[in-house]
């Protein structure tokens, strides 16, 4: 699960590769790796293997504002995955369209609104 959100500009498709960011890095892909000591016999093939990241089957729901869902850039949001085949992007109602308190043009404000996505990535084989 992640949250990211855009204060200046009003991208949503930033807002939601940082949500998307936010999820895969508390999560433990990491710990696939010990899936080879748990199933030693796949060792006998290559005592050193590593995990077949390529591999993994990522499912993504990003909730987004329907107001603003026609701005979002998928192919974009699914740049940011380091491996692993995108199987399902699902968007749906949700996030969250709130006013900054500022509105800053030097940083590419046009008003004050904050973007904001809930993200959830599922990681399978």
């Amino acid at each position: 699960m992640g949250v990211g959100y855009d204060q200046h500009g009003q991208d949503i498709t930033s807002a939601a590769m940082r949500a998307c960011r936010d999820a895969i890095s508390s999560n433990s892909i990491p710990a696939f790796r010990r899936v080879c000591s748990f199933y030693p016999f796949l060792q006998l093939y290559d005592p050193y293997l590593e995990f077949p990241f390529g591999e993994m089957k990522l499912q993504n729901k990003l909730g987004v504002p329907r107001s603003i869902v026609h701005l979002l850039d998928i192919e974009k949001v699914k740049s940011i995955f380091p491996y692993g085949e995108i199987s399902k992007i699902e968007v749906v109602d949700g996030g969250l369209v709130c006013s900054s308190g500022v509105l800053v043009e030097e940083m590419g404000d046009k008003n004050e609104d904050c973007y904001i996505v809930n993200a959830a990535v599922y990681v399978g084989y």
